[in-house]
């Protein structure tokens, strides 16, 4: 069985060796000691002057807009996980969805001020696969029009953009570092801010609004993380740059056996680098898709739709709405098998069964 993704784990001995420390301490959760330090390694990683380590990427978004003091319309894209939905609703604000760029995938810049009110209030767009938004766009559409920027880079870790974190754009940027993700802390999540007062406001909201033994700054939610959840992230650190290495390999493969698929993967940034977090094929047509499916389904080979539905038409809290572009693309796109000891054998084997499926 190849299954769509797979989590890396560390030797479990260099794991152990943290959780014994966690023993000996008996400090568990509330910011304990692995857990600062891998903030600050993660700091130094990215390249990042501010960051919290929280307790996963949706809790990160709902937290960046309790932050911000948002209340009315966010511009947001309908192609993403429902997270990034389901945030905006939950806090009590109301998503605008703009339609996206066939090419790159993420939210059209083009077209956000054509969904720009007089009730809007931020723009909430998605790194899709790890791809950079039209970041210096959305940057002017926000300034001349008063409007905070929210990112969510779920699937962005690592990437850049002129050489600078894509995580430093925006008012604030979030990521996952659930156990799907390519550099994880089995659950988790980073919130990043260029602003050392809004850090400082989301570090009391993380922490139940307490700014002190007897006093709350504001409302707060339990946004920490665990001692053990920290441990793996620092641990799986160690081995970031083998994991990059491996994952490139795979995708070097499948963009080399698959040069006759009848699709086209997401054009990437043209000033940034990809991280290969994912690889998805956006493919001729759905027939196809679900042909290709079908045969991996039956040899045991698991692919995902991702993102599909729309969330523009998927989700029963909002009104359906379509989008041509996402609409079309949600239907034709496929996720295939990438994790970091899937071997180039195996992708001979996947690439062998999709194009057998296309020619026959």
């Amino acid at each position: 069985m190849i299954p769509v993704t797979k989590p890396f784990l560390p030797p479990q001995e260099d794991y152990k060796q943290l959780v014994d420390g966690i023993w000996k301490r008996q400090w568990l959760t509330n910011m304990g000691p692995l857990a600062s330090e891998l903030e600050m390694n993660l700091k130094e990683y990215l390249k990042v002057d501010h960051l919290l380590f929280v307790t996963n990427g949706t809790v990160a978004l709902q937290m960046a807009i309790k932050a911000l003091d948002l209340k009315g319309e966010i511009i947001t894209t309908p192609f993403s996980f429902v997270a990034t939905t389901s945030c905006v609703v939950w806090e009590g604000c109301t998503p605008v969805f703009v339609d996206i760029d066939e090419n790159t995938l993420n939210i059209d810049a083009s077209k956000i001020e054509n969904g720009i009110t007089e009730k809007t209030e931020a723009i909430l767009a998605t790194h899709v696969y790890g791809n950079p938004c039209d970041v210096v766009a959305i940057e002017n559409i926000a300034k001349k029009h008063n409007l905070k920027v929210i990112y969510d880079g779920a699937h962005a870790f690592g990437v850049q953009v002129n050489g600078k974190s894509i995580f430093e754009y925006g008012d604030i940027t979030t990521c996952s570092l659930h156990a799907t993700k390519l550099y994880h802390s089995i659950e988790g999540g980073l919130i990043v801010t260029k602003c050392a007062d809004l850090l400082k406001k989301l570090a009391y909201i993380r922490n139940f609004g307490i700014s002190g033994f007897d006093r709350f700054s504001e409302l707060g939610i339990n946004g920490k993380n665990s001692e053990f959840h920290a441990a793996m992230g620092l641990v799986n650190l160690n081995h970031i740059e083998s994991i990059h290495n491996n994952r490139k390999s795979i995708v070097s493969r499948y963009d080399e056996k698959l040069k006759t698929l009848k699709a086209y993967r997401p054009v990437w940034h043209k000033d940034s680098e990809q991280n290969f977090a994912y690889y998805c094929v956006v493919l001729e047509s759905e027939e196809l898709l679900l042909k290709i499916k079908s045969t991996l389904d039956s040899s045991e080979i698991f692919t995902r739709r991702y993102f599909y539905p729309s969330l523009a038409s998927a989700l029963p809290y909002l009104e359906p709405k379509k989008f041509s572009v996402t609409d079309a693309i949600s239907k034709r796109v496929l996720c295939l098998p990438l994790y970091y000891d899937l071997t180039l054998e195996e992708v001979d084997l996947i690439c062998r069964l999709i194009l057998r499926v296309q020619n026959n």
